[in-house]
């Protein structure tokens, strides 16, 4: 005859330790899960407080005299408006930089292929506007590339400078479009988009080609927004640009060529230019302010990215 538990005390025993036992892992299970919430929310209160220590001080530096500096301002990307690469957020970075009484100088570093000749004359007259108004020099370093709108804005400084390999120049003016047609007529689509004006249509890549149309706007908008250009080059560079029939037809040149027809003053880089052409030891990057958000996953984003970096390079 069988026996249960309560006939059984060694099973019973057994059975009562194994409740206790598992009634001791769950607690600690709960325990180990709340110390582990404490802790990742701990980590993420300091994070915000050190990222928000951190901008305060930057903060606080940006509203005290730095000592004697030359300042920077960096334009890298395509100039485009809303972005911050644009007249609404450089121009008052400008504005920081010349009026700051411990700037000797403002360097533009410079690494963009261009973009709206709109955003790109704003700065250029706010660049002429402030060297008038504070007597100060202004640099532009060339990195890689400064093409178009880029070069447009850099015409404003007193010199410019580039490394030998960088591209320099596309004094032009290009607006892209493309046609559809003839593929259309060959899959059987039919364009059925209306429109009042007669030229209203006239970069449509689904109607056929408005001659009349690209007549005008070749004439009247992209040609004259390039005697704008060439303008705006002629009167920052003066004598220096040795004009022939090459300098405004949109093409680009390398860095040591760049100095033989005047397109730039010389080569040097930001290192060379603080410390030969302005004279000055120390240098402040003058940026547009962030916010709490953009700074938090800026530091996530890099740090993931330096992990990231060094992971992969440790698989090779």
């Amino acid at each position: 005859m069988e026996q249960g538990p309560q006939n059984d005390p060694q099973g019973f025993k057994r059975l009562a330790g194994a409740v206790e036992s598992l009634v001791k892992q769950e607690r600690w299970t709960r325990r180990f899960a709340n110390i582990l919430k404490l802790a990742v929310t701990g980590y993420i209160v300091f994070f915000i407080y050190t990222a928000i220590n951190s901008t305060n001080q930057f903060k606080e530096l940006d509203s005290v005299t730095t000592g004697e500096h030359a300042a920077i301002i960096k334009l890298e990307g395509a100039i485009m408006p809303g972005s911050k690469v644009s007249a609404e957020t450089l121009n008052p970075l400008l504005n920081k930089a010349f009026s700051n009484p411990s700037s000797k100088a403002v360097i533009i570093q410079a690494n963009s292929p261009g973009g709206s000749p709109v955003q790109s004359a704003l700065i250029n007259d706010e660049i002429t506007r402030l060297k008038k108004l504070y007597n100060k020099p202004v640099y532009v370093v060339v990195e890689d590339l400064c093409a178009s709108g880029c070069y447009y804005i850099a015409v404003a400084a007193d010199k410019i400078y580039a490394n030998k390999g960088s591209i320099v120049g596309s004094i032009g003016v290009r607006m892209d479009s493309f046609g559809f047609t003839g593929l259309m007529e060959k899959v059987g689509i039919e364009n059925r988009s209306m429109h009042a004006g007669e030229h209203k249509t006239f970069i449509n890549p689904f109607a056929p080609v408005d001659e009349e149309g690209r007549k005008f706007f070749q004439e009247r908008v992209l040609e004259r927004t390039h005697q704008q250009f060439i303008a705006a080059v002629r009167a920052g560079r003066g004598d220096r640009i040795k004009e022939n029939d090459l300098t405004y037809t949109g093409l680009v040149w390398l860095g040591d060529e760049a100095v033989e027809n005047g397109l730039i003053d010389g080569l040097g880089d930001m290192g060379s230019v603080q410390r030969d052409v302005v004279g000055v030891s120390r240098s402040r990057v003058y940026e547009a302010d962030k916010s709490l958000f953009e700074e938090l996953m800026g530091d996530i984003s890099s740090e993931t990215s330096s992990k990231l970096s060094l992971y992969l390079m440790s698989l090779k």
